[in-house]
């Protein structure tokens, strides 16, 4: 896993994202991963490890910071942050026409709800979408619905990706398990891991948030996330 620090660029007033290149000398635009945290605000640091990874797979993969807590939910934010994902893809070696939207925790709901629902999409629509450690029986801040109910009742447009730690005491594995058994195409991955680890991460008490770890399991169930979102976006 490389340790460059990624690019920071504005995506609107005041916003910021991270911007992580895959390697140099990769044949062609690369896939593009827009990738949301969850309920913390402005946590764009504690997905840096897993980008890393999917960017060392050959991602050009964006990290927004975001505020759960704004009056909108973060509305505003999320959808200006796809946006600009698709408006600097190309400008960083990436194609916007293959765009996967992805999400850990409270970011994965938004992920899938918006990649799941053409008309909030901002255009075109992503090629797919991965929730990562979510719950989806709740109303989404950008669609205003419960991404389980809608696609309880008809299919997804695009293919849908699943992962959950089977240790998650923070949201249980069952949450994910109830979208996947009304979503039966989509592709489920639990992994022996807790909230934390399926990003690469280990939760510090002391520092209240997510923090990069040198443990070995973690480590192991962080390049299985970064592998699914290369699967996601056709490079594997």
């Amino acid at each position: 896993m490389t340790s460059i620090r990624p690019e920071v660029v504005p995506y609107a007033d005041g916003r910021l994202m991270d911007v992580h290149r895959p390697p140099a000398g990769a044949a062609g635009p690369a896939p593009v991963v827009l990738l949301w945290h969850g309920r913390g605000a402005d946590e764009r640091d504690v997905l840096r490890p897993l980008a890393r990874e999917a960017a060392a797979l050959g991602l050009l993969v964006f990290v927004p910071d975001w505020r759960s807590d704004g009056p909108d939910g973060g509305r505003a934010e999320l959808l200006a942050s796809l946006a600009c994902a698709r408006r600097e893809a190309a400008a960083h070696g990436g194609d916007p026409e293959r765009l996967v939207l992805a999400g850990w925790s409270l970011g994965g709901r938004e992920a899938v709800a918006v990649a799941t629902r053409p008309d909030t999409s901002g255009g075109t629509r992503p090629v797919a979408a991965v929730g990562i450690s979510s719950s989806y029986a709740r109303p989404s801040a950008v669609t205003g619905d419960a991404p389980l109910d809608r696609l309880a009742a008809a299919p997804s447009p695009v293919p849908v990706w699943l992962v959950h730690g089977t240790e998650d005491e923070v949201v249980g594995p069952e949450h994910t398990r109830k979208l996947a058994e009304a979503l039966p195409a989509a592709v489920l991955l639990e992994l022996p891991t807790d909230h934390a680890g399926v990003v690469m991460t280990a939760y510090d008490a002391g520092a209240g948030r997510c923090l990069p770890t040198d443990d070995p399991g973690v480590l192991h169930a962080g390049r299985r996330t970064a592998a699914v979102l290369a699967e996601a976006a056709g490079l594997r």
